[in-house]
């Protein structure tokens, strides 16, 4: 196996000090419990933050560092202020309640963003210092979204793996995000990306579409000349230790001592950290209703609620134990009496064995969250009840649902739906309790904590060094090598498009002006000291190309080759052009205009288009495919041909393409090279018709039969200044 270098935010330790002696002690959390077995076989690292250790001793701070080193792990020192920022700031205060769909939390001026990005820099350097060939990286959950994208660029060679421990969100609410196209290309940084559900994939992946213009198919992204790979990965727990801890002698004990002291009352049990994702003030109102709706369960049921302190220094988490608090003193001053309370609130931390028998003793578990990415507490429960007996009541919301059907569904939003399941749950028969929770545990058995671990690790590792999609940019040295090939041809002739190769492209096409610095460039390739014949072949209309370029001392070819024109020469068809094929086709672009709020139909000489580059980026595909397929049927006797191109439906006539100018140009010039550069599938007209030693570049994404490939048209200029 190879060596594993883990990264998250904090180290599975927790460091303890007071004046006399300081000590690291291993955590028994559940990500620590599944990764704890590959990092020890792997004879790997872990890396993250230690906790705060500013206040020890040097003596002391000597001895955590060895302790550390000792149990295989790397320090991320951060001082209170990064702390502060990065971590209570921004990824607790900003990603934390958007990603789970709590806008009203969403701050509205955020000043934490640097903090965040310069945070997982010092993460990114440290598994950097660390790495060896050959290591799998595998980067843990929201704080470090960023470090996957950085350590690419520096490692381009590593495998490397994130999971999401949280939800992902639609895409609607996540482009909410000022920072979200560094969000997501940190984390397409990976060779992998894991999920616990398939609907967080899906939102992922919708959001590449949106924000960054990509492409996905089903469970990999082509993005940036790599197939990074999507993948679903449901994390258990672990689910041996919990069944020992349930029939040990002295859980049993307190399990007898819970029941006693209930004196008869059924029991609901909730366990959740203090934060306002877990649905607890929701599930307070519940059963505040059906003690309202229930006179007789009043003084016969009782729910302990556990409340683990969490981010108390964040200011929503402190009002909102306030809030909890007053709702919790609210329902027991109205049903509750002396001696009795039908809500036991208990804000503390517990052990393991301590929750494990309040699992034991519970008739009904409510996990409730409003959203969760999986909810362990659900899965611990039902590997806690050996006993073969509880219910299970479980939001909808949260990751664990897709595999625990058998629980009672819930949606926490619905209050009077959450108290008549909560009425269900009591009075569910012991037969259908007893059959719910035979298989949840049999599935929860199959898919523990270790088999999460190895099944993203085994992904991982049997992933190719490289996936290549065709898509990565020459590089500096080849390209070096070609400029000296340019620079020695005694005549060049270059064959340049326009959009998407000397300009960005742009939303609208009037936007696509040609600067005066690429104007500047053109011009002074025709004066360089060597003969060079520069043509512009581009699908623009001679009306645009005229306004642009018509100055310049160059040629121009318009329309993908149905016209053209040398300096200060009138326009000429390059083919005998028809148009009377057009008449039919403007009836069904314009209903799919009509359908499709943001396209619009362009009608030239010798061809007809459809755009949808301004449509919404998963239905402007849809339509296109539609179209291109409907048109393709229609017209296959008829002397046009459907091209689809980069957010373009085109019908064009037949024989009318950029190869065509190739030829036209070389019949009255015999340049000793040639170099084509273009961007998109009608350019691939153009390379064809090259002559045998013939260059051709194509810029950015997709596939192409060019030997070069430069990233963008800003790449382009670089090419071409460094040629003059």
């Amino acid at each position: 196996m190879p060596r594993l270098l883990l990264v998250s935010n904090r180290l599975p330790v927790t460091v303890k000090a007071d004046a006399r002696e300081s000590m690291v002690i291993p955590s028994s959390g559940g990500l620590a419990t599944g990764l704890r077995g590959p990092h020890q076989r792997s004879d790997g690292l872990w890396i993250g933050w230690p906790g705060d250790t500013s206040k020890l001793k040097p003596a002391q701070l000597a001895q955590v560092n060895q302790e550390l080193a000792d149990l295989k792990t790397v320090p991320v020192q951060l001082t209170a202020s990064e702390v502060s920022r990065f971590y209570e700031g921004f990824s607790n205060g900003v990603l934390w309640p958007l990603f789970h769909y709590l806008l009203q939390r969403v701050p509205i001026d955020v000043h934490d963003w640097d903090a965040y990005r310069r945070v997982n820099y010092r993460f990114a350097d440290a598994v950097i210092a660390q790495y060896r060939e050959g290591d799998l990286i595998w980067v843990h959950d929201y704080q470090l979204t960023l470090v996957p994208g950085i350590l690419r660029k520096a490692l381009p060679r590593a495998k490397i793996g994130f999971f999401l421990h949280i939800p992902f969100p639609a895409t609607d609410v996540f482009r909410i995000l000022p920072w979200r196209e560094e969000i997501l290309d940190g984390m397409l940084g990976a060779d992998l990306v894991g999920f616990h559900t398939y609907g967080y994939l899906r939102h992922f992946a919708k959001s590449i579409v949106r924000s960054l213009d990509a492409s996905f198919s089903i469970d990999r992204i082509p993005y940036q000349g790599r197939t990074v790979r999507l993948g679903v990965f449901p994390m258990g727990i672990d689910v041996a230790s919990f069944e020992k801890l349930a029939t040990d002698d002295d859980v049993l004990a307190q399990v007898r001592s819970i029941r006693e002291e209930a004196k008869g009352q059924q029991l609901f049990l909730g366990v959740d950290r203090l934060d306002y994702t877990k649905g607890i003030q929701y599930r307070l109102f519940a059963m505040e209703r059906l003690l309202e709706r229930e006179p007789k369960l009043r003084g016969r049921v009782r729910l302990i609620q556990v409340a683990v302190p969490s981010r108390e220094r964040v200011d929503a988490y402190a009002s909102f134990r306030r809030q909890v608090d007053e709702t919790v003193g609210r329902i027991n001053g109205t049903y509750g009496s002396v001696g009795q309370a039908p809500i036991h609130y208990l804000y503390r931390s517990f052990s393991q064995r301590q929750i494990t028998a309040l699992y034991r003793a519970a008739d009904v578990m409510m996990v409730t969250p409003l959203r969760d990415g999986m909810n362990l507490v659900a899965k611990e429960f039902v590997a806690s009840r050996t006993d073969g007996d509880g219910v299970l009541v479980l939001s909808e919301f949260a990751g664990a649902h897709s595999e625990l059907g058998e629980a009672i569904t819930v949606n926490p939003y619905d209050i009077e739906g959450m108290a008549a399941s909560f009425k269900r749950a009591l009075r569910m028969p012991e037969e259908e309790r007893r059959s719910r929770m035979r298989t949840l545990r049999e599935r929860i058995q199959r898919h523990d904590v270790h088999r999460w671990a190895d099944s993203f690790i085994a992904t991982m590792e049997h992933l190719p060094q490289a996936e290549p999609i065709g898509d990565t940019p020459s590089t500096h040295v080849e390209i070096e090598d070609l400029l000296e090939r340019l620079r020695e041809a005694p005549s060049l002739a270059l064959f340049l498009d326009y959009d998407g190769t000397l300009a960005p492209l742009e939303l609208l096409p009037e936007m696509a002006v040609p600067t005066k610095e690429v104007k500047a460039l053109l011009a002074s390739l025709t004066h360089r000291s060597r003969p060079t014949h520069v043509s512009v072949v581009s699908g623009r209309t001679r009306e645009s190309l005229d306004e642009w370029l018509g100055d310049l001392p160059i040629a121009l070819y318009a329309e993908h080759g149905a016209w053209g024109r040398d300096h200060g020469q009138s326009w000429s068809p390059m083919r005998e052009l028809q148009s009377e094929w057009k008449a039919a086709l403007r009836p069904i672009l314009n209903d799919f205009t009509d359908r499709t709020p943001g396209s619009r139909t362009e009608e030239k000489w010798s061809s007809i288009a459809w755009h949808y580059r301004m449509a919404d980026a998963e239905f402007g595909p849809v339509q296109a495919r539609e179209l291109a397929t409907y048109l393709t049927d229609i017209l296959s006797n008829a002397p046009v041909e459907v091209i689809h191109g980069h957010k373009v439906v085109e019908i064009r006539q037949q024989g009318i393409h950029k190869g065509i100018i190739v030829d036209r140009v070389l019949e009255r010039i015999q340049p000793a090279l040639v170099l084509a550069i273009g961007d998109d599938r009608t350019d691939e007209d153009m390379f064809r018709a090259l002559p045998p030693n013939g260059i051709a570049i194509h810029v950015g994404q997709g596939r192409s039969a060019a030997q070069y490939r430069l990233a963008d048209p800003s790449a382009v200029s670089v090419l071409l200044r460094a040629l003059i």
